[in-house]
């Protein structure tokens, strides 16, 4: 029989950048406890050093430059993706089971919170077909008119029914380190920050309006 962990998900912020494979052993761990109904589901909040990782659609040929920073493969969908410092990434293991075995409807709920924590700095967040992640039309925000960037990424991996890794939100990276990769094979668009956008917002304010967005999201369970 498992125990019912209902009051919410725990809360977990690392000052200090996480390397990423101290935090996918992390990940490991926690989600195996989750599925054998030992933990509760928890958001982790962190930055990782410069790095890329390959999901499992990643395309060679979208590496440009594979030896300016570490790859790592990963196991969650999607292709190449960037993280570094200035970038808030989200690692939220969650137990399915519980909030109903629907991969498509929870991936739609965390793009969902990304938008909603987007909207409170003023910034609108946008969906788009064929094209993960989330998006901003700059042409809303003074810029170019049809241009979109990415400004969120998103990738779950699903073990047992229990999902892990998350979203990563730009809040203030080096935006000049995407240039090693095509973000997530799109060749055609390019990638956005907070900052970029003119919301000289700090990780900490980040924090606040993701575990705000996350319980009008998801609800306390």
């Amino acid at each position: 029989m498992q125990n019912s962990f209902s009051d919410g998900p725990e809360w977990l912020i690392s000052e200090a950048p996480v390397a990423y494979p101290d935090a996918m052993a992390f990940m490991e761990d926690r989600v195996a406890a989750i599925a054998r109904g030992e933990a509760g589901d928890l958001v982790w909040l962190l930055e990782h050093p410069p790095l890329y990782t390959a999901g499992t659609s990643a395309r060679d040929e979208d590496l440009l430059e594979g030896a300016r920073f570490p790859v790592f493969k990963s196991g969650r969908g999607g292709q190449f993706t960037y993280h570094g410092p200035g970038q808030r990434v989200a690692y939220a293991m969650v137990d399915l089971r519980r909030r109903g075995p629907d991969i498509r409807r929870y991936i739609h709920d965390l793009e969902a919170w990304v938008i909603a924590t987007l909207d409170r700095f003023n910034v609108a967040g946008e969906r788009r077909a064929g094209r993960v992640g989330i998006w901003v039309d700059r042409g809303r925000e003074g810029g170019m008119p049809g241009r979109e960037d990415k400004i969120a990424a998103i990738g779950v991996r699903v073990r047992h029914w229990v999902a892990f890794h998350g979203v990563a939100i730009n809040v203030d990276p080096d935006l000049g380190h995407f240039d090693g990769i095509v973000p997530c094979g799109i060749r055609e668009h390019g990638v956005t920050s907070l900052v970029d956008l003119g919301r000289p917002v700090t990780m900490s304010d980040v924090d606040m309006a993701l575990k705000e967005s996350w319980q009008e999201t998801f609800g306390h369970g």
